[in-house]
């Protein structure tokens, strides 16, 4: 089983914050966040922060971009202003996003090559 570390409501975190399992924040973080683990935002936190995370669950403000591994999930009542990049992005009614998103992953890479039209009149 996971550890879950919990940041509460009167936590307030300025700076790099790094953790390795699951992370529920009801507090306050500016700056930045970086995890291989789970991060779940409370409704009541308010984030100003990058976020690098395997799958991030909002239900509070984050003012930052968000880029997961896996999975980014808005739940109603979370507002996030940033750009997404993530392989599964879902919004639950009532949720605000403002930004762009970059959803799914490419099976390849474009290469530029097109095959030329050898059209010969």
């Amino acid at each position: 089983m996971a550890l879950r570390n919990v940041l509460s409501t009167d936590v307030e975190v300025k700076g790099t914050l790094k953790f390795t399992n699951d992370l529920i924040v009801d507090g306050r973080i500016e700056g930045e966040i970086q995890s291989e683990g789970n991060l779940t935002i409370g409704e009541n936190a308010r984030i100003k922060a990058e976020i690098r995370t395997t799958t991030v669950t909002v239900h509070g403000k984050v003012h930052g971009n968000i880029t997961a591994k896996d999975r980014v999930d808005l739940k109603s009542g979370a507002e996030v202003v940033g750009d997404i990049k993530a392989t599964i992005l879902t919004m639950e009614p009532g949720a605000i996003f403002l930004g762009k998103s970059t959803i799914g992953t490419p099976t390849t890479a474009p290469t530029g090559n097109a095959p030329a039209n050898k059209d010969k009149a």
